[in-house]
């Protein structure tokens, strides 16, 4: 049976996240599944691989919990399953309550109800996102992933935020370096959608007139345009798969910063405590992603 990865989240109240942490690791454990829940008072956001028939009984069964029933979830190949019918892409389960399902330091400032974040930017599909774009000539794109990510895959003319983790997000926002962009649509994107859901409140609240946000993030539209469309690239994954692409014919826009070569292997800086990914050949080796840790290291 083909392995397939699971990705989903869901915007609602909970009362009682630890429940739910309880109910969902028994669920997953039961099922045989690997990979990273996360639960909040904010709602719920995973990604499980296993072999199909487990994860769809995993999604019916967590869409009978009447919260959880408009889960948007989106689905994608695997690299495979072990001996024992387990996921390749993940070491493990882990089912964790965190503040936040999505680690923007916004548990303050986001307000959720059972429609979901309030304040959101307005959601567009991948065809309308088109029809936008060639309706306006002001269209901007703002990258709502952390800054590596887009070395190897970015919308057309993006705005990619220096972020090294979605907590930068704040004080890149209220540092007034976009302050130019609120007059314009801006569109922000994300991998699955759950970061934009955030984010794209974020801005409307600091003064962003017209905010949108791609529903289903990247891979909804990589399923609807594949490599036709406006994304240019590879797409990052925090699982074993590292990157995927929307069918054959990808262009490879990402750089080996050591020899400049076409690349999109990423790899983390050497050392236990360089958290550091960048764009590296395999040619270039481990003297380059010790120079990389070295850099880190001085900055």
């Amino acid at each position: 049976m083909p392995a397939k990865i699971l990705l989903y989240y869901v915007f609602t109240p909970l009362a009682d996240p630890e429940a739910i942490r309880l109910w969902q690791r028994d669920l997953a454990e039961l099922l045989g599944l690997r990979g990273r829940i996360l639960i909040s008072e904010h709602g719920l956001n995973g990604t499980l691989g296993g072999d199909m028939a487990s994860l769809k009984k995993y999604v019916r069964r967590t869409k009978q919990y009447e919260s959880f029933r408009d889960l948007d979830i989106k689905w994608s190949s695997g690299t495979g399953l072990d001996d024992e019918g387990m996921s390749l892409d993940f070491p493990r389960l882990s089912v964790r309550v965190r503040d936040e399902i999505v680690s923007f330091g916004a548990t303050e400032e986001l307000q959720v109800d059972e429609a979901g974040v309030v304040g959101g930017g307005a959601r567009l599909g991948p065809g309308d996102l088109h029809r936008l774009v060639e309706e306006r000539d002001d269209v901007v794109f703002f990258d709502g992933r952390n800054a590596f990510e887009a070395e190897i895959g970015r919308f057309r003319g993006a705005v990619v935020p220096n972020t090294e983790t979605t907590r930068d997000f704040i004080e890149e926002l209220d540092s007034g370096a976009y302050d130019h962009l609120k007059g314009r649509p801006v569109v922000t994107y994300c991998t699955g959608g759950v970061r934009c859901e955030v984010l794209s409140s974020l801005m409307t609240a600091r003064g962003f007139g017209e905010v949108y946000q791609l529903d289903g993030g990247i891979v909804r539209y990589g399923e609807t345009f594949g490599n036709s469309g406006l994304w240019e690239g590879s797409l990052y994954v925090f699982d074993g798969r590292e990157q995927v692409t929307f069918g054959s014919g990808a262009e490879t826009i990402g750089r080996c910063v050591s020899c400049g070569e076409p690349e999109t292997r990423m790899v983390n800086c050497a050392g236990p405590s360089c958290q550091s990914r960048a764009v590296l050949c395999a040619s270039c080796g481990e003297a380059a992603r010790c120079r990389l840790h070295a850099g880190a290291a001085a900055a």
